[in-house]
């Protein structure tokens, strides 16, 4: 959610072989989150798809960490923080920030922009400008966690074109091969059969309501025997014995 700025200031008088380049390991350096619906719906969209993608090796998702991408690799000159975004045919490992010329030059192919009050006109207008023309990433979404409003678009001849809704209400993201939809006030992902793809913690309430079934389906099982065998006792017949 950062903006470019000038955190260093590097004097003329400095010759070229002085300059000194930014560590590999450059920390993000991303303000706080506006409100709990902003982190948590970060952290969910994280969560989800890196357990979705569990087995693939091959992607980096995260969010609100910053972007550096400098051509002349100084970490004062250009980065912005998208709130959540996904870089794949990249090593999928833990990192500090993202920089560009450290990860071959590569740019996100998905950014989400979580709106708020205080963002929302930088997001629609000079962070969209940015995504299009200089991340040249494929596929940008913003949303709304308050009023829902969802949007998104997709790389077309170097412009964004609006991305058409569907009959659901959902949004096809050609990067993820994925839909995205608003779920219970929060923005989750779907397959392409519509299928609300679940938490962790969701597949784990889900599995417990299936062994509580399992349990309730073997009780009535043995309470329907023990009533037949009764049924069959008091017409003389003893199965023990059969």
């Amino acid at each position: 959610m950062s903006e470019p700025a000038t955190l260093e200031i590097i004097s003329d008088n400095i010759s070229e072989d002085e300059v000194i380049f930014p560590p590999g390991d450059i920390l993000s350096d991303e303000p706080p989150l506006e409100s709990d619906l902003h982190r948590d719906q970060i952290d969910l969209l994280i969560r989800i798809l890196k357990l979705w993608w569990r087995d693939r090796q091959d992607f980096y998702a995260s969010g609100n960490l910053t972007i550096y991408y400098s051509p002349n690799q100084k970490k004062s000159e250009y980065f912005r923080g998208p709130d959540f975004f996904v870089v794949l045919g990249t090593q999928k490992k833990d990192r500090k920030s993202w920089v560009v010329w450290q990860e071959d030059g590569k740019y996100p192919n998905l950014i989400v922009e979580i709106l708020s009050s205080s963002t929302t006109a930088v997001d629609k207008g000079l962070k969209k400008q940015v995504y299009q023309d200089t991340f040249r990433t494929p596929d940008y979404f913003w949303f709304d966690p308050v009023t829902m409003e969802l949007q998104g678009f997709h790389l077309v001849d170097g412009k964004y074109q609006e991305i058409q809704v569907t009959t659901d209400g959902r949004l096809w993201s050609q990067q993820l091969e994925l839909y995205l939809g608003v779920y219970e006030g929060k923005l989750r992902f779907f397959t392409t059969e519509n299928q609300l793809i679940l938490s962790s913690e969701e597949l784990a309430e889900q599995e417990r309501l299936r062994a509580e079934q399992a349990e309730k389906r073997a009780q009535r099982a043995e309470q329907e025997i023990a009533q037949l065998r009764e049924a069959l006792r008091t017409q003389g017949i003893d199965l023990e014995n059969i």
